[in-house]
């Protein structure tokens, strides 16, 4: 499948996407989550960067759409929306995974 066959707007909104996963701290936080919600301090555990850090990446990839929010109490969790974000980083892994090995 040609790129000439995706519409502009679909274009556009995946230049966005990548744009956004451009950033490693933002890629290295979406590589730690799974569908099972997780604390902002785990999250802070996980990746060593600082809350503050942390925060702004998420409140990023929540308005993306790429992240879920929930909460339980007084504390917000964070997670993928659907198992289709996971599978599409794996396969990414993969992928640069042999883009590597054949250099």
């Amino acid at each position: 499948m040609s790129i000439y066959t995706y519409r502009c707007n679909e274009v556009k909104r995946m230049s966005e996407l990548l744009k956004l996963l451009s950033e490693p701290n933002r890629l290295k936080i979406l590589c730690n989550l799974g569908l099972e919600c997780r604390p902002v301090t785990e999250i802070v555990n996980e990746t060593g960067l600082s809350q503050t850090n942390v925060s702004f990446h998420l409140r990023l990839l929540r308005e993306a759409g790429l992240v879920r929010p929930e909460r339980h109490g007084k504390f917000i969790y964070y997670c993928l929306p659907d198992a289709g974000l996971l599978e599409h980083l794996e396969h990414l892994r993969l992928w640069v995974q042999q883009l590597d090995e054949k250099r």
